[in-house]
Order: structure tokens, then C-alpha cells, then sequence
């Protein structure tokens, strides 16, 4: 059975077209075009230079340019017509000229003229390579005076209509060529991106960081609690898992002597899809030997205020938030503020004047807690789940959370300070944007007993045990620890967090170019 589209009446106008192409002896797809500028290039250079006018570029006399792109508006005018092309950098304006625009491969005939062939036979969204020389119109518009065309594409499907547009939200997250093409905007959002993660690797650099990558497929999941993704491994007949964080193997090579590590990579959680999550999402993880948790607070401050600098050239931003836009100030040092401390200046609730059962009814009272859940938490977890439900959404500037309980995580060392340490505090830090946690560090626990007894608790957790989560104990994991891992902090951040930070974006889908979506069938 053929595709629905091969049934709609453009498709099999274009096919027509497509088969008339062939005949006259002209390859429609040939295998490469050089060109010698992009769009804004030439937009750019020119944008305060006197150019020339249409004669001087008819004669040859102005700049001789080659630009490739996608034809997305056409208009005949008799004698001459005009186009727009758009490449990755944005659009230009053509004119197509009756006497001396030539095809490339066509050889024109009094019925068939050079600027006929275009107007019959090229289509909008078709991709096309042009040569010729520049001008500037009366209307002072920059436009290429073409003189050669090729035909580098040939489309048989039409681009969204200009006035009906690519609207639909869930179609252009599932069509993202098409959105890309129908919306500028959406092609600057992920080059941002792209630069953003190179900016990001220049600042890792700089700092001596060494890039690495680690395995996908896991014999065991671990270093977050998460639900896994699970696959069958053929070849030694055994079930596998896709990592569900960067952790475990990265501290395997602190271990084995590296001292400043990141990586940036997919992890997989077989959980729920909402504006700021996705099962499948770029993580970036660095560790950095003999540092504390506070070298890592300093580390990630300047990484935000680096990017932001280079990119807005000021740390003053215009940032979105549930799709208002409010200022942020990414300047460093940031705020940082205790779990408990947090929790009585936001939400008016002191945890230390309050048993497990008062802070169990303040939660139920809430009407966003699990009953059967919440009845078997250990204290720590409660105080996480009142900082979650009460505190998180007014953390709209940056705001380092410090001085977590030690149940909220197994891989962090306990606190230095003796009080500290007696209220079961350990040395882990969040940071918070916007009302979302952009990062989470830690000084690393590298005391084998400890982190035995701590993965065993974990392993044996009723309390919060996820469908389909087992937490299970990797043994391999703590015979590394056991021979020796110097003091060390890490951190965790989201790269898609970030991306929708820097850009303005209010959806995770937003910054991701395929996010997970259901099959159209469905």
C-alpha cells in the first residue's frame, strides 16, 4: 500500500513535472554544488556598502556570488522574476531575468525559454544552486542578479502554506524539517544550541577537563532514581539496560587516576513526558578530583555567566518562565541557601520544630502527595517533598540549594561540619532557575564502608520503589571504590535545561529536534 501522500494531486503534479525534468536530459539531483557565500553572509557585507544597481550587475560589473538553498517564495513579473532562496542562515531575494538567466543542462526553444523552464518546472521548496551578481533594488532590498541556475533538488511535496502555516504544535514537533523551514526561529534556537555546547566544551577545556565517553548498554542501571529502558542482547543472550545516568562509570576512571573528567551524552528514563522532561535527554556529568562541593558551586556559576556573556554580553537576561518573561541575573557569586533554611524563608514551615507526622499532614494537606508513599518515608524524604511541593516554584533567581538529608541521595559525602553531620546533612548541592533544577552536585562519597551501606539501604527500599526500579547493588561499582578514590566533586547538568534557559523557550520539546511523540496511527 502506497504512502496517503502519494494520492494528493500535487504529488502527482510535481512527479509530472519531475518526469518532464528527466526527459529534457537535465539531472535533477545531482551529487554536489559549491557555493561561495551563505544568505547573511552577503545580507551582512553588504548592509551599509554601496553595491550597484541592476545594470551594473546585468553587465557584470558588481560582486560575482554562488549561493545554494530552498526557493520559498516565487514571483513573475514579466521580463524579470523574483524569488526569495533560503539557506541554514536565512533568506535572500533573486531576480530571474528573461535574456540572460540560463539553466544549467537546458539548451531553451522558442516554446521553452530559459525563464519559462523556471516558472513551469521549479517549484517553491525546490533546492536550487545560483549564480550571478549583486544589486541593490530601488526599495533597497540586497538581491542576486542570477544568471546560471541549477537544479539541485527536485521537491514532490509541497512546504506548508504560507498563510495556513505549520501551526499545529504536535505536527511541527513531529515534522521538524518542516517547522524548521517554516519558522526561522526555530532554526536559530538549535544552532544556539549547537554554539552553547561548544562554548561549553571551550569552558571544560579551558579548565583541563578531558572529554570522555562511557557505555550506553549497561549490565547494571545505577547513579539515579530512575526507571530504565530495557533490550535483549542476542549475542550473550542477556538482558541490558540504557544508562540512566553518566555516574558511576565516570567516578570508575576518577578511580583509576583521571583527575578532571566531563562527558555530554544521552541518558534514558523510562518515565513521564511534560514541558521540562523527556525519556531520552543530553546530560552533561564532569568530576574533578580533590575539589568539594563548594569548588563546584564556584565552577558552575562562572560556566552560566561565561555563556551568557558571550552570548548576550550581559548576565542580565530576559528569560521565560510558564511563558512569561521575567529579568534573571546570572551574575556570579549566587544565592545559596540550606535545604531547611529554604524551606522556612519560602514556604513559612520549620522542619525542626516539627515531628514526622506533622510534616506527613502538611503534606496530605497539600493534595500532591502519594498517601501510601508518604506513610513509609523516612524523615529526610518528607523534607524533600515539602522543599519540592513549597519552595521550588520561588526560586526564580539562582539559588544554589546546599546541605541536602543524606536519604535524598547514597552517592554523597556527609558533612564536614559536626552538627552538620549530626543532623544527617550531606554535601550536595541543586541549583534552581527559573523554578526548575538546572544542576545537582555533590562532594563525592568515596568511603567504601559507607557507600556499601548507604547502596544497600538504597537496594532494599520499599518506601519509594518505582514500578519496574529495583536499585540494584553494583558490586562492581564499589570494588572500585574500595581501591581508593581521592576526594572528588561532580556535578550533573541538563543540557536541555540549559538550552531552554539561554533561549527563551517554555517547552523541553522546544530544544530537542525529535522529542518523544506518540505514533500518528495512534
Amino acid at each position: 500500500m502506497l504512502p496517503h501522500y502519494h494520492y494528493q494531486e500535487e504529488f502527482r503534479n510535481r512527479s509530472a513535472k519531475l518526469a518532464k525534468i528527466r526527459a529534457l536530459g537535465i539531472d535533477p539531483y545531482p551529487a554536489k554544488f559549491e557555493s561561495t557565500h551563505t544568505a547573511q553572509e552577503v545580507k551582512s557585507r553588504y548592509e551599509n556598502q554601496k553595491i550597484g544597481g541592476s545594470e551594473e550587475a546585468a553587465a557584470g560589473k558588481t560582486e560575482q556570488v554562488v549561493l545554494a538553498g530552498r526557493m520559498v517564495l516565487f514571483r513573475a513579473m514579466g521580463k524579470n522574476s523574483f524569488a526569495h532562496l533560503q539557506d541554514s542562515s536565512g533568506r535572500i531575494q533573486l531576480m530571474f531575468n528573461r535574456d540572460l538567466t540560463k539553466v544549467e543542462g537546458w539548451n531553451p526553444t522558442e516554446e521553452l525559454t530559459n525563464l519559462k523552464f523556471i516558472e513551469k518546472q521549479i517549484d517553491l521548496g525546490d533546492i536550487l544552486g545560483v549564480e550571478g551578481h549583486l544589486f541593490r533594488t530601488h526599495k533597497e532590498e540586497v538581491t542576486l542578479y542570477v544568471k546560471k541556475v541549477t537544479l539541485l533538488c527536485k521537491s514532490l511535496l509541497p512546504l506548508p502554506d504560507k498563510h495556513g502555516g505549520l501551526n499545529d504544535k504536535e505536527e511541527r514537533y513531529r515534522k521538524r524539517w518542516l517547522d524548521l523551514i517554516a519558522h526561522p526561529n526555530v532554526m536559530a534556537t538549535f544552532q544556539l544550541r549547537s554554539r552553547i555546547l561548544q562554548s561549553i566544551r571551550r569552558y571544560f577545556e579551558a579548565s583541563h577537563f578531558i572529554e570522555v565517553e562511557t557505555a550506553i548498554l549497561q549490565n547494571i542501571y545505577g547513579g539515579a532514581e530512575a526507571c530504565p529502558f530495557t533490550t535483549q542482547l542476542h549475542a550473550l543472550h542477556q538482558k541490558m539496560y540504557l544508562r540512566i545516568a553518566l555516574e558511576t562509570s565516570l567516578k570508575k576512571l576518577i578511580v583509576g587516576g583521571m583527575d578532571k573528567i566531563y562527558e555530554i551524552s544521552k541518558v534514558f528514563r523510562n518515565e513521564g513526558i511534560d514541558k521540562s522532561h523527556n525519556p531520552e535527554f543530553t546530560m552533561l556529568e564532569a568530576y574533578a578530583a580533590y575539589w568539594d562541593y563548594n569548588d563546584m558551586m564556584r565552577f558552575c556559576e562562572e560556566l552560566f555567566e561565561s555563556i551568557a556573556m558571550e552570548f548576550f554580553g550581559t548576565t542580565e537576561l530576559l528569560l521565560c518562565r510558564n511563558e512569561k518573561k521575567m529579568v534573571v541575573n546570572l551574575k556570579a557569586p549566587w544565592k545559596r541557601i540550606s535545604f531547611k533554611e529554604a524551606i522556612l524563608s519560602y514556604a513559612q514551615i520549620d522542619v525542626d520544630q516539627l515531628n514526622e507526622s506533622q510534616i506527613r499532614t502538611i503534606l496530605l494537606k497539600s493534595g500532591k502527595i502519594n498517601l501510601e508513599k508518604i506513610e513509609i518515608a523516612p524523615r529526610g524524604i518528607l523534607i524533600a517533598k515539602l522543599f519540592e511541593i513549597f519552595v521550588e516554584h520561588h526560586l526564580i533567581q539562582p539559588h544554589h540549594i546546599i546541605d541536602h538529608p543524606i536519604e535524598t541521595t547514597p552517592f554523597c559525602k556527609p558533612h564536614r561540619n559536626s552538627q552538620s553531620k549530626k543532623e544527617g546533612l550531606v554535601e550536595r548541592f541543586e541549583t534552581f532557575i527559573l523554578g526548575y533544577e538546572i544542576c545537582n552536585a555533590y562532594s563525592e562519597l568515596n568511603d567504601p564502608e559507607l557507600q556499601r551501606k548507604l547502596l544497600v539501604e538504597q537496594h532494599e527500599k520499599k518506601w519509594d520503589r518505582q514500578e519496574g526500579v529495583e536499585h540494584p547493588l553494583d558490586e562492581e561499582f564499589l570494588e572500585a571504590i574500595c581501591q581508593g578514590m581521592p576526594p572528588t566533586a561532580g556535578i550533573g547538568i541538563g543540557i536541555d535545561r540549559l538550552v531552554m534557559l539561554f533561549s527563551g523557550e517554555y517547552s523541553i520539546r522546544d530544544v530537542l529536534f525529535f522529542p518523544l511523540m506518540r505514533p500518528e496511527s495512534n
